[in-house]
């Protein structure tokens, strides 16, 4: 098998057992919480529990791209892998919110399996074989994500939480030790030094096409996690059910995945033939489009087939935008690249959810799908009219300086 098969096999593996072991636990939280004692302020500790992995791991995400510059993605990835490991199983054994804060800020800060994954396959993968490759570790996270709470569940209520959160830690630590022993970087160019974060952001700073798709990620991310915090409760009205709303909450929000699954090594294939920005278009178009066409329909049935067809067309969104950062930076910047990527992907999921529940709680549900569908069309205006590819390939660039 060609080494660049094998890196994909590997790690898609790898990224969905991280995917899906987050999955497991993340969805049983707040119900956690309860089981160690917490009785008051269950919505503030849910709140503060899930967005401050997110803000740690925006802050750290550039420091760990620039040491994966200078040496390697490989590393990062499995440092990323134990550090999940041991969180995770730690987690089985807290007692008091503050210790579950404090291990979900270190996940925040320490982690980056899946981010790393991705920089080292668009660097190792063959320039006409990256889009297909991005867009199939993308069915990784999209397959353990739906996958993950279905486990999670299923494990919760055979034995414990505490047992789940376990459970997945030692997941975690399996995926790690294959991508020790059968992951190879062979494309690695070290950078000369280690940059900091100001110099990294200073370097990314005049690099416009990069610019433009960080901030295409992070209005991407916004967009979809807009609708995120009313989802389940729109479910519940249209489907009637408070009894059945998981259930229901779960079908339909692995639809897109399903979708996702099918159809994203396809969009991949055809970005490898005409380009990620084309892909990235239409995906955004139909995405925003497809998000409008979910407000007239208050059948469960019907929604759920609206749904659906989103996630076929949404689902090349994100593959593209990482094809372009591997598009627009040289191989000794592409670790910090991906890290300012993930920043930028978590600030958007952030402060998505936010402005979601505050444009609910001012207007109406109905209201949050407007916003979704209208700022996903609004992002696709500007990748429209932006610059998002250099002009010359950043790799000969390097090569003519290095001769």
């Amino acid at each position: 098998m060609e080494i660049w098969r094998r890196n994909l096999l590997m790690l898609w593996f790898g990224c969905f057992i991280t995917s899906a072991s987050f999955s497991m636990v993340i969805p049983f939280l707040p119900l956690f919480l309860l089981q160690i004692g917490v009785h008051e302020n269950v919505e503030m500790w849910s709140g503060l529990l899930f967005s401050a992995a997110f803000l740690a791991g925006a802050i750290s995400s550039p420091y760990w791209g620039s040491l994966a510059d200078k040496y390697g993605r490989k590393p990062m990835i499995i440092r990323a892998g134990f550090v999940l490991f041991v969180v995770y199983f730690l987690t089985a054994f807290v007692t008091s919110p503050y210790q579950l804060l404090a291990l979900r800020i270190c996940q925040g800060l320490l982690s980056g399996f899946i981010p790393g994954s991705i920089a080292l396959i668009g660097t190792n993968t063959p320039d006409d074989k990256v889009g297909y490759a991005l867009s199939t570790i993308s069915t990784a996270t999209a397959t353990g994500g739906i996958m993950g709470p279905l486990l999670g569940g299923v494990i919760a209520r055979v034995m414990s939480n505490r047992i789940a959160f376990a459970s997945a830690g030692v997941m975690v630590f399996f995926a790690t030790l294959l991508v020790v022993f059968w992951v190879k970087e062979e494309k690695f160019v070290a950078a000369k030094q280690r940059s900091s974060i100001l110099a990294s952001l200073k370097k990314a700073a005049i690099n416009r096409p990069l610019m433009n798709v960080l901030l295409l990620t992070m209005l991407t991310s916004l967009s979809v996690m807009t609708i995120e915090p009313v989802l389940t409760l729109y479910i519940v009205e249209i489907g009637g059910s408070v009894k059945d709303a998981s259930l229901l909450a779960g079908v339909v929000f692995s639809l897109s995945g399903v979708a996702a699954i099918i159809f994203a090594p396809r969009w991949g294939r055809w970005a490898d033939q005409v380009g990620f920005r084309k892909v990235l278009l239409i995906g955004l178009l139909f995405g925003g489009i497809w998000t409008l066409a979910q407000i007239p329909f208050h059948t469960i049935w019907g929604f759920s087939i609206v749904r659906f067809i989103y996630g076929i067309f949404f689902c090349a969104v994100f593959p593209a935008l990482n094809g372009m950062v591997v598009r627009a930076t040289a191989p000794d910047f592409r670790g910090t690249a991906f890290g300012l990527n993930q920043t930028a992907n978590q600030l958007g999921s952030m402060l998505g959810p936010l402005i979601g529940g505050a444009i609910s709680g001012t207007f109406s549900i109905h209201s949050v799908f407007w916003a979704t569908g209208a700022l996903l069309l609004l992002t696709m205006g500007y990748a429209y009219w932006s610059k998002l590819e250099p002009s010359t390939r950043p790799e000969v660039q390097v090569d003519a300086a290095d001769s």
